[in-house]
């Protein structure tokens, strides 16, 4: 920025700005709230800044000069215009207004987000929700995001973490018709001689592999099978068609097991893990949106029937 622009030299160009709109060095002073002595420093200095006279005094009218009305006419809607700017910024205090940038895993979405949109936009006109659904793990802050919705073991430690819901768990699952023709395996190590549906982290090359908790401590298993997704939704479709042995997060499996189009396997080394967050960086100041943004989407969660123990804000805790 030119160096006339700083610091106090602002003062100076909007003194000149309201002496060149009233031609009057009374009627500017009453305008900004000084003197009119004080207003003339101001102005005096301001000329002796750019080294030519701006305005022509005498003891009954002020006029611009040439250069003064060149720059007065260039100058005074840039500042008019930062004003406007700094006054619909003020707005953002005093009520929901702008963009909240959310990144959610699906069926976090679903389960908390898609179920407020309605009263959200009937309530908050102002706010518009910025909405990126995927199960890849992103840097909020570098992204842009304004909040998240994750699983607790994949949360930044600088991330302020509002817990959604209970614990989660991960079982494995498979449809009646594929365990008459296969069998079912009475322990994990057992997989590997199974087809499994195998799930990938978005960005990631290798499947993830399968885990399960035994003799106090988590274990891995690398299944094999003849289909790997990146979308969990397409791995729940497979196993119903009996394509395999899915592994999938206990409540979006829940309804098809009691439907008995699924059955639950090897529950004894399935062990729960913290659940799903509502996160956002740490801020002094936050927008009103985003806390209408989040205020909501903890209402959803205050409504849920199969709620735990929900602490308003805590940090992130990681699986053991």
């Amino acid at each position: 920025m030119d160096p006339l622009l700083s610091g106090s030299d602002y003062n100076q160009l909007r003194a000149f700005l309201a002496v060149g709109e009233t031609l009057s060095f009374s009627r500017a002073a009453e305008r900004l709230g000084v003197s009119p002595s004080a207003l003339s420093q101001l102005v005096r200095g301001f000329e002796e800044r750019v080294g030519v006279r701006l305005l022509n005094r005498t003891t009954r009218s002020v006029a611009l000069t040439d250069a003064g009305e060149n720059l007065f006419r260039r100058v005074q809607p840039a500042v008019s215009e930062l004003g406007d700017a700094i006054g619909q910024v003020r707005q953002y205090r005093e009520r929901p207004a702008g963009i909240v940038r959310v990144h959610s895993f699906r069926a976090a979405a679903e389960r908390y987000i898609e179920p407020m949109l309605a009263d959200f936009a009937r309530d908050f006109p102002d706010v518009v929700l910025d909405i990126t659904l995927d199960d890849t793990v992103v840097d909020l802050v570098a992204g842009g995001f304004d909040a998240a919705i994750r699983i607790g073991e994949v949360i930044d430690r600088d991330m302020v973490a509002v817990r959604l819901g209970p614990d989660l768990r991960q079982i494995a699952v498979a449809s009646p018709g594929y365990l008459d023709l296969h069998g079912r395996p009475a322990h994990p190590r057992d997989l590997v001689d199974h087809r499994c549906i195998r799930w990938r982290w978005p960005g990631h090359v290798m499947p993830y592999a399968w885990e399960f908790f035994g003799n106090g401590s988590w274990f891995e298993v690398a299944v094999d099978g003849p289909l790997i997704f990146n979308d969990k939704e397409m791995v729940l479709r497979a196993t119903l068609r009996g394509i395999g042995i899915g592994f999938c997060v206990e409540d979006s499996v829940a309804g098809h097991i009691a439907a008995g189009a699924l059955v639950p396997l090897l529950e004894e080394w399935s062990a729960a893990f913290p659940g799903r967050f509502l996160c956002y960086p740490r801020q002094r100041q936050m927008a009103p949106a985003l806390r209408a943004f989040l205020d909501a989407v903890r209402a959803v969660d205050s409504r849920t029937d199969d709620k735990t123990d929900a602490r308003p804000e805590q940090e992130d805790r990681h699986r053991p």
